[in-house]
């Protein structure tokens, strides 16, 4: 059994019951602006960058629009929701406060910096983490290390003594490669694959599953 010295957080999906908002962000725009959406979107760009899927709107979704505008559009219209109600997902700041009184926390998560900041803040929860990562500070973004390597280092943690809390495929992948424990809280609205998620090394149901005993194993 690893010692576990940190936990890092994804947040979309784990924290926030925000999948489908980006979605239907993302779907908006690109018909508003005469893009082509297709059904595989949404799981296409679960996990990357804001650089990557503001390009891959362009590229892949035929968005007319510089990838600078496009992230920028998609953005505003995020902020905007989470103004209007924060999908606080049940259970998200009884288990953040749970393993924060045994392991200092980070965020490693795809979203834009400003998104992350605005949620923990109107969540409450923004003195919870002692470091926060958006994929956009790193070179790639998930299902690569990159995001969850940073946010180790940001924590003066070995990433092998780290435990990981991830929903999506990409997610999974992502924390796995980093060298992480990973523990899987399936997404409702787009649950991973059963071999990705066989890949975790633990998989509970639900955020109030998430205590001391599923981060140790």
């Amino acid at each position: 059994m690893r010692r576990i010295e940190a936990v890092v957080f994804d947040m979309d999906g784990v924290l926030l019951d925000s999948e489908e908002l980006w979605d239907a962000a993302r779907e908006a725009l690109t018909r508003e602006a005469g893009g082509r959406w297709h059904e595989r979107a949404q799981r296409d760009m679960m996990g990357m960058s804001s650089t990557e899927w503001s390009r891959y709107m362009r590229d892949e979704l035929d968005v007319p629009l510089a990838p600078e505008r496009i992230n920028t559009a998609v953005v505003r219209r995020m902020e905007g929701l989470y103004r209007r109600g924060l999908p606080l997902i049940e259970g998200a700041r009884p288990a953040v406060e749970r393993l924060g009184a045994v392991w200092p926390l980070a965020i490693a998560s795809s979203a834009n910096r400003e998104l992350i900041d605005l949620a923990l803040e109107l969540a409450g929860l923004a003195e919870s983490f002692r470091a926060r990562v958006s994929s956009e500070e790193v070179p790639r973004g998930k299902p690569a290390p990159d995001v969850y390597l940073e946010a180790a280092r940001r924590l003066e943690a070995d990433p092998v003594r780290c435990a990981a809390v991830e929903d999506s495929e990409n997610g999974i992948r992502s924390a796995r490669a980093a060298g992480m424990r990973v523990i899987a809280v399936p997404n409702r609205a787009f649950p991973p694959a059963p071999e990705v998620l066989a890949e975790a090394d633990a998989v509970v149901p639900r955020l109030a599953a998430l205590d001391q005993a599923a981060v140790t194993g």
